[in-house]
């Protein structure tokens, strides 16, 4: 079965732009429903995929959806850290080339974000060397879409950060994007999106 994947950090190590109540919610039980129903639905149809990834590109309905969103909890809690720093190097040459400099990026990621209507991800995307910013309703995934690598993503449904920041979608934004954002990890699926390195992969599943 898949495994609800542990925190990179202490649940309150994101505090107080993410308190520990809010973490702890997110990922204790939100995230750990999506992965409970995907093996519950896996199980009654006797099939036992190899990765997540595969299940969520050849899937649809409740079983895409839950996959989906297990994977994309996942991948969100891999690019937050209580260490942050700033982008270097090739990706910051890419983010000046894409977006004039980081704030010019920081201005159209949020925006994206916060003018995403209802639930969503508001996603950093590398197309080769090429940045974009997009967004995905619902269960919606970048990884779904030919010769996309997801670089960065922000989870945007309610429940991610409502507990803090209540209905300011966008200061919730502006605050994870300045204090959060684990560029070190954006870097490292920059590089695998130009060939050098492997990009993020789901935990594998124990079929024992």
């Amino acid at each position: 079965m898949f495994k609800l994947p542990d925190l990179p950090y202490p649940s309150d190590a994101l505090a107080p732009v993410l308190s520990d109540v809010q973490m702890r919610t997110h990922h204790d039980k939100h995230h750990a429903k999506y992965v409970e129903t995907l093996n519950t639905l896996l199980a009654a149809a006797g099939e036992k995929p190899a990765t997540l990834e595969e299940v969520v590109k050849s899937s649809t309905k409740k079983v895409f959806n839950n996959s989906a969103q297990a994977w994309n909890h996942g991948f969100f809690w891999e690019c937050m850290t209580p260490q942050p720093s700033q982008p270097s190097g090739d990706l910051a040459a890419a983010i000046d080339k894409a977006f004039g400099g980081l704030d010019g990026f920081k201005t159209k990621f949020v925006d994206e974000g916060v003018n995403h209507f209802a639930s969503g991800w508001a996603w950093l995307i590398a197309r080769g060397p090429n940045l974009e910013i997009i967004s995905t309703h619902d269960a919606a995934t970048a990884i779904t879409e030919a010769g996309v690598t997801p670089l960065l993503v922000c989870d945007v449904w309610e429940h991610a950060y409502y507990l803090d920041h209540k209905q300011d979608r966008k200061g919730f934004l502006e605050q994870w994007f300045d204090k959060l954002v684990n560029w070190r990890f954006v870097e490292a699926q920059y590089a695998a999106a130009n060939g050098s390195g492997k990009a993020y992969t789901f935990p594998a599943p124990d079929w024992k």
